[in-house]
């Protein structure tokens, strides 16, 4: 069956697909607020090194899981709770393919808005006012339209299956996303105020750098933001090569996504300065505003404060946050997919009509239940879900899966010093991060 299995066909081809997976909106109005709230340039370093010590070995362990494995998360997992107690990662796995739908059902709803508005500024270039108003309102109906679009594309993408769908698209779409983001940047950079954010964002405050909240922030993004803990990952590197050099791809995809979310503070936190030179409010109680009123207020307000150039800025703006949207989306979908084509021998076409269906029932409860729903879902997923199921990624490779797990065997030399690190260090690390994030 191994041999039949769909995978990528280039290193490159991997570590975009993989970066897109990982390069989603937390990157890029998570990330931002997080280091300008934090001390700037002292969050950044924090950051840069919670990658290196937790983000990373928890990327590799994932990967490494599913590469092992060749195979879905549900079955990677059973597979290294084989002597243990195969159940226990069978169930495991169902909760991350589980984890999964429920995120993408949400994720899709957020993406939608993302795309109506980069359609937007076309609208009001037109004249159709009407339309402009619609497709910026908060309306049940913008979502039944967008969302479906979204969950098309993505299924339009999934169906051509890992060569000629997520790799080739990776390779489009990641190379569109750096480029957008990089002109930007140099626009925003131009105006009065830039400055100012460039040295919030730049310049490391280091009396908070001992900040308890600046670490477990840093912590909490680093692993977030790599998308880990949903099996993305795991299923990535099963369409790897049995041959692939998993640490130095690990690096490459770690890498890329720390870069675009470092390339995504360069452009939230000067534009944010730049509009409070414009008159838009961006601070509240002491706080640089984030999350949906950074993206869907601020920035808006921006933009129309700039003009007819400022057309041209939103539009570029929400094309960039759609094709981040849409690499995430690819990846989650995946997931599902896979494991009904290999567990349940469905066809691929069918496999991503039943999946994509059972997202828009699922987004549709979360639109017509949204005030309480969408902040729930939210909640239990990044509060409890992702740590939960890193942390047992981490017990899983360094003390459950024994038999054709590499690590296990090594006695001496950077594997085994590195083994050690994901038994006793990782799972300690991990922790501090869910309890912190699941009781803040």
């Amino acid at each position: 069956m191994a041999q039949l299995r769909d995978g990528f066909q280039s290193r490159l081809g991997f570590v975009l697909a993989a970066a897109g997976a990982a390069v989603g909106l937390g990157n890029i109005w998570g990330f931002p607020t997080q280091a300008a709230n934090h001390g700037g340039g002292a969050f950044l370093l924090v950051y840069f090194i919670v990658i290196f010590l937790l983000a990373l070995p928890a990327l590799y362990t994932e990967l490494y899981l599913g590469h092992q494995a060749q195979s879905n998360p549900v079955k990677a997992l059973k597979q290294a709770w084989q002597e243990k107690g195969p159940k226990i990662g069978a169930s495991a796995g169902y909760i991350g393919l589980f984890g999964a739908i429920i995120m993408l059902s949400f994720y899709s709803i957020v993406a939608g808005w993302m795309l109506a508005y980069s359609i937007e500024p076309i609208a009001r270039f037109l004249g159709f006012e009407q339309l402009s108003a619609f497709l910026i309102g908060d309306s049940t109906l913008r979502n039944f339209i967008f969302t479906p679009i979204m969950l098309l594309l993505t299924a339009s993408i999934i169906l051509k299956g890992v060569k000629s769908g997520i790799e080739a698209w990776s390779r489009r779409l990641m190379p569109m996303l750096l480029l957008l983001l990089v002109a930007l940047i140099g626009y925003i950079g131009t105006l009065d105020g830039a400055a100012e954010g460039f040295k919030a964002y730049l310049v490391p405050d280091f009396s908070q750098i001992t900040d308890p909240d600046l670490v477990i922030a840093a912590m909490g993004q680093a692993f977030f933001s790599l998308s880990l803990g949903v099996g993305c990952m795991m299923i990535y590197g099963s369409y790897l090569k049995p041959n692939a050099n998993l640490p130095k791809l690990t690096a490459s995809v770690a890498l890329l996504d720390t870069g675009v979310a470092f390339l995504a503070g360069l452009l939230i936190i000067p534009a944010i300065f730049v509009a409070q030179q414009n008159g838009v409010e961006v601070f509240q109680d002491g706080k640089l505003i984030g999350e949906g009123r950074l993206i869907f207020a601020v920035l808006p307000e921006l933009f129309a404060s700039m003009g007819e150039v400022g057309l041209l800025v939103g539009l570029t703006f929400f094309i960039l946050m759609s094709i981040a949207s849409l690499t995430s989306t690819i990846s989650s979908t995946e997931i599902p997919v896979a494991f009904l084509v290999e567990n349940h021998s469905f066809k691929r076409n069918s496999a991503t009509w039943w999946v994509t269906a059972t997202i828009l029932l699922v987004s549709s409860l979360i639109i017509l239940n949204f005030d309480w729903l969408f902040g729930l879902v939210i909640s239990l997923f990044t509060q409890y879900q992702l740590p939960l199921m890193g942390l047992f990624y981490f017990i899983t490779v360094g003390w459950m899966w024994k038999r054709g797990n590499q690590l296990h065997l090594e006695c001496k030399g950077p594997h085994y010093w590195f083994a050690q690190y994901v038994r006793f260090v990782c799972p300690i690390l991990m922790t501090a991060v869910f309890v912190n994030v699941a009781l803040k």
